[in-house]
């Protein structure tokens, strides 16, 4: 199928920003939580953030607060001075997708979701894009965003690419959103015009149509997010191809050549 993911991205299970045990002094998305999950041979999903000089930063929320000292919004802050900002459980500082790059070195795949304000700036794809020029180990990036998963297929249509959903985007984070943009991402919609490589679904909403076609149909890989639970577990092995995971260890894929 032309819309197929590379096999690598299947192969193994995916650490949820990183393998993290925040009460071990291993916070997400940091260098500590990275480390840990190429020793385990995992591949890891990360989110990356635009700061105010461009840069991509490595951190999943749009303002300091929650892991790190601050409350300021990460637009705001240079990456220089985002690398300064303490975080509240561990001594490692945020880190730039190319120092990532260079750490991970390709061991093992890097997904890599595109944060997104849903207004339909493109730097942060067109920053990823230089950076990822450089690095020649497996990496997917990623988005709830189909403006940015269309950005990701016109700056890197070389690379797998893949759409981050749910089924009905009906939790408080979403309601901000214009009802457009929110019913143009319901059940794949966009599909014909941000042609993923893979899904990334939520495993709550297993099984649903738009991922069963998408997967069967189409050929799509379908990953699932975030596994945490026994039953979590099993539905994740019944319907989808391979879980991003957080919470615990799963059994060793094969060891790193």
């Amino acid at each position: 199928m032309p819309w197929r993911a590379p096999d690598w991205l299947t192969a193994r299970p995916v650490a949820h920003r990183g393998l993290h045990n925040r009460a071990r002094g291993i916070v997400e998305n940091m260098p500590s939580a990275f480390k840990a999950a190429i020793a385990g041979n995992f591949a890891i999903e990360l989110d990356i953030q635009l700061s105010a000089d461009g840069e991509a930063m490595v951190h999943h929320d749009d303002t300091l607060g929650r892991l790190a000292e601050g409350d300021a919004d990460l637009r705001t802050l240079t990456a220089a001075g985002l690398r300064q900002v303490p975080f509240k459980d561990t001594g490692d500082r945020m880190m730039t997708l190319g120092e990532l790059c260079d750490l991970t070195a390709g061991r093992v795949p890097l997904v890599v979701e595109v944060k997104s304000r849903f207004d339909g700036d493109r730097r942060l794809v067109t920053r990823m894009t230089q950076v990822l020029s450089g690095y020649r180990g497996p990496v997917a990036p990623m988005s709830f965003d189909p403006d940015q998963v269309r950005a990701i297929r016109d700056l890197i249509p070389d690379r797998p690419r893949g759409v981050v959903a749910e089924r009905d985007y009906n939790e408080e984070e979403w309601r901000a959103l214009p009802p457009e943009k929110v019913n143009g991402m319901r059940h794949l919609r966009h599909g014909l015009s941000t042609r993923p490589h893979f899904i990334a679904y939520w495993v709550n909403e297993l099984p649903s149509p738009a991922p069963w076609i998408a997967r069967n149909l189409f050929g799509c890989a379908l990953l699932t997010w975030t596994v945490r639970t026994p039953e979590q577990r099993r539905r994740a092995a019944r319907h989808a191809d391979q879980m991003i995971f957080e919470g615990f260890v799963p059994e060793q894929p094969a060891e790193p050549a």
